[in-house]
């Protein structure tokens, strides 16, 4: 029997409707694994006993309001189990970063998923600029000049954190905007870290298409809607999940990009794709199985272990 770890956030808090991270633990305990869920922020490394966590041993069923059974707490060392999904959600800062240095230490005795030297190597929007042939056109600078040039140029554009996560922080300025100055100086206020400016794509619109991508191959997808007068397509700003199957422009860029994914041990990624461009590579804590389970029944967390289980 397998032991396995998700490093999460509370597993006693998450709503289990969308939780990507549950519907692996669900998959998990389907197949008999035994369950540690820990936060990253209960990570040690301990001399002589290595990198440890202290956590809880769970039983998981997919009963919204009963969701989780603590079996046991405990402090353990990482290297007592076969599996670690690295599924903590960002932002992808320092405290992010160490996890993925702590998690390196266990790697010789541990398959951690995705490699955390690869997850530290590939910040979503930037390791996406890799492949900027399929991206809109797209500027990353704190250089207010340089951004100015780019809106002149492209008048119509999305104004992102570089680290930021689940929409949060993301603007939307059309041409009669006048706002652009006062709202960089204040992003660059809040964090000193480089801004991702990209041309606004109308067809964001029809949805911003979650393409779930297993050992670099494409396996299912989700298109997600903004709510009216939203840019933002997150689900949990109100953005709506439609089935989607994967079409010709998304198959091409996942053909394009699934190599790469594959010798880096990217195991289980997202990107995003509106209007046949690619956005974002998400490789933290992707999100879409639970969505694209209900709404087209095929529970891609059974493939994503079975990948798993065929590297060990």
């Amino acid at each position: 029997m397998l032991k396995i770890a998700l490093q999460m956030d509370d597993i006693e808090t998450i709503d289990i409707r969308g939780d990507s991270s549950f519907a692996l633990a669900l998959e998990a305990a389907a197949r008999g694994y035994e369950i540690f869920i820990y936060h990253p922020d209960n990570m040690a490394y301990i001399p002589g006993a290595g990198v440890t966590a202290t956590g809880k041993w769970v039983q998981v069923k997919d009963d919204v309001n009963n969701h989780v059974h603590v079996l046991s707490e405990a402090r353990i060392d990482l290297t007592e189990l076969d599996v670690i999904l690295m599924r903590q959600d960002p932002p992808f800062d320092m405290h992010y970063i160490t996890a993925t240095y702590l998690l390196e230490t266990v790697m010789d005795k541990v398959l951690v998923v995705n490699h955390p030297a690869s997850v530290r190597n590939a910040p979503e929007k930037l390791v996406a600029t890799q492949f900027h042939e399929l991206m809109p056109p797209t500027l990353i600078t704190s250089d207010m000049s340089e951004i100015k040039a780019f809106r002149a140029e492209y008048e119509n554009i999305i104004v992102k954190p570089l680290y930021g996560n689940g929409g949060s922080g993301i603007f939307h300025l059309k041409p009669e905007d006048t706002n652009l100055s006062s709202l960089i100086e204040t992003m660059l206020l809040i964090d000193r870290s480089p801004l991702m400016i990209q041309q606004y794509l109308p067809a964001v619109s029809q949805g911003d298409k979650r393409v779930i991508m297993i050992d670099g191959v494409a396996a299912g997808a989700v298109n997600r809607v903004p709510a009216k007068g939203e840019a933002r397509s997150n689900l949990h700003v109100g953005g709506k999940a439609e089935r989607s199957d994967l079409d010709d422009k998304d198959l091409r860029i996942a053909d394009a990009i699934g190599s790469f994914l594959k010798e880096k041990d990217l195991l289980f990624c997202g990107i995003d794709v509106i209007g046949g461009y690619l956005t974002e590579i998400n490789v933290t804590s992707p999100t879409g199985l639970r969505e694209i389970k209900t709404l087209s029944g095929i529970d891609l967390a059974v493939n994503i272990w079975d990948s798993i289980t065929s590297k060990l």
